[in-house]
């Protein structure tokens, strides 16, 4: 099965990183946040992706052609222009890198790899999220509701802590940020069926997969939810990589699942 991946939005809110290289590249511990993301599913065996790339593309596209030399011991004969490999610690991804467009939206990246997924059930996620989630169990999830699609949907950490008071301002309950609030969110990792591509039929290249097509999905009855209740993070802003790079330093980084 393969792993689809959004890598070619802007990351407007992460300018100070982005401006330079496509927020998949933003490193955390030496390593692009895309290269995190790929570790979780080739953890599970999914080792076979297609990034869907829009901006900054060539950086994604130089990385990969060269990781083999990146991660490799060698020697350089300059005179003769010969290289020698001694060893390499290389993963064992297999990657498809597909050009979506600079302004291309999520749905016209996804219907753009078409091609590269035809016919068969493919997982897809975002390039710039991690979790602890466990892949077998999310697709196993997915054959046994057996709709088009399914999300990972999570729970994200209040941002306040609540407090119930009599009218005299006496405290009577607090809890700071209680996880969740309550509301379940969309947290990408989804599985997807061929079928979907039946509600990308029209032009989709500014259309947000999340708004008009996922909605006519979950109308029609064709997506399931799985819970997953472990650890999540979005990389959306600054304070956001500077969390991450603080857990994975600390040895705490809950989404090294391998």
């Amino acid at each position: 099965m393969k792993v689809v991946i959004l890598a070619g939005g802007l990351g407007t809110r992460l300018m100070e990183e982005t401006e330079a290289r496509p927020k998949p590249m933003v490193e955390i511990g030496g390593k692009p946040i895309l290269w995190h993301i790929m570790k979780i599913y080739e953890a599970y065996g999914y080792n076979d992706f297609v990034l869907c790339l829009g901006y900054k593309a060539q950086s994604i596209k130089e990385y990969f052609l060269n990781y083999y030399l990146y991660n490799s011991d060698v020697s350089i004969d300059i005179e003769k222009n010969k290289v020698d490999v001694h060893f390499s610690n290389s993963e064992s991804f297999k990657v498809t890198l597909v050009d979506t467009g600079l302004t291309t939206n999520t749905a016209g990246r996804i219907k753009k790899i078409q091609k590269y997924v035809e016919g068969e059930t493919f997982m897809l996620t975002y390039g710039d999220g991690v979790a602890d989630i466990n892949i077998k169990e999310l697709v196993n999830f997915h054959k046994q509701h057996g709709k088009l699609a399914t999300l990972t949907t999570i729970q994200t950490p209040g941002r306040f802590g609540n407090i119930e008071m009599d009218t005299n301002g006496n405290v009577q309950h607090f809890v700071e940020k209680p996880q969740g609030d309550g509301m379940w969110i969309n947290g990408g990792f989804f599985v997807l069926e061929p079928g979907i591509f039946d509600y990308l039929k029209e032009e989709v290249d500014d259309i947000q997969w999340e708004n008009k097509p996922l909605k006519e999905i979950a109308q029609d009855g064709q997506l399931s939810a799985f819970r997953h209740s472990g650890f999540w993070k979005p990389m959306d802003a600054l304070r956001d990589r500077i969390e991450l790079e603080k857990l994975w330093s600390s040895g705490e980084a809950k989404w090294k699942i391998w």
